[in-house]
């Protein structure tokens, strides 16, 4: 396993209040995407009980309610929205690890997020166990996208990361090798040349190791 030697990095984790957050989702319209009345966000972020230290928390959907194919186009950078790569049809099919436990309800919060960069040129199958030792839990996809939609500069340049808490599961029980993360297009092959520096949503085999790609991950999970 590589030595977690930490990789040099501008970035904070700090997050905006629920209620700020709570209105960008409106005003993306993940809402409507959910099937929740716009009061609704409004009061979960105002009435859920915050941790001490509200900075790294961050207000979810729940995949069930708004799926990564939704929330992906919302993703923004310089003007570009957000997508899937061609070979990710199947990206909402994706569902958390055994391990891994959301809360029931349509609306939740993810606390103590980290973008992992200290575990850049590490394997999906190398960090999962290390996380699991650190008490910390991988965040799954839709909630790595909440995170851009809230914070994009968790996004940089050679610093973006993976969400292996989300997984596909094969039909005679077994994992797919591919495991998703979201990182910044370079505008070749079948993305275009287009969605050159746009957010996208892609995959990494489980066995391989990337020298950009932090494991996003958080202290937990709380429901409203």
């Amino acid at each position: 396993m590589p030595e977690t030697t930490p990789v040099t990095s501008a970035f904070a984790p700090e997050l905006p209040a629920l209620t700020v957050q709570a209105e960008r989702l409106i005003e993306l319209g993940v809402h409507e995407i959910a099937g929740l009345p716009a009061d609704r966000l409004r009061s979960f972020a105002k009435t859920v009980e915050v941790p001490a230290d509200p900075s790294g928390t961050l207000l979810a959907v729940h995949p069930e309610a708004a799926p990564a194919s939704a929330l992906a186009p919302l993703l923004s950078r310089e003007g570009k929205p957000g997508f899937v790569v061609t070979d990710m049809l199947d990206v909402d099919e994706f569902a958390p690890l055994d391990s891994v436990t959301l809360p029931e309800g349509p609306l939740y919060l993810v606390t103590g997020i980290d973008r992992g960069d200290h575990m850049a040129d590490w394997s999906p199958d190398e960090a999962l166990p290390a996380l699991t030792e650190e008490s910390r839990t991988p965040l799954v996809l839709t909630e790595g996208l909440h995170w851009v939609l809230q914070q994009p500069g968790a996004l940089e340049r050679n610093h973006c990361f993976m969400t292996i808490g989300s997984r596909l599961r094969k039909a005679n029980g077994t994992l797919d090798s591919r495991t998703p993360a979201i990182w910044i297009s370079n505008g070749t092959g079948r993305d275009g040349r287009e969605r050159r520096n746009a957010p996208k949503v892609g995959w990494c085999w489980a066995g391989n190791r990337h020298t950009w790609l932090g494991f996003a991950s958080a202290t937990g999970r709380l429901s409203g």
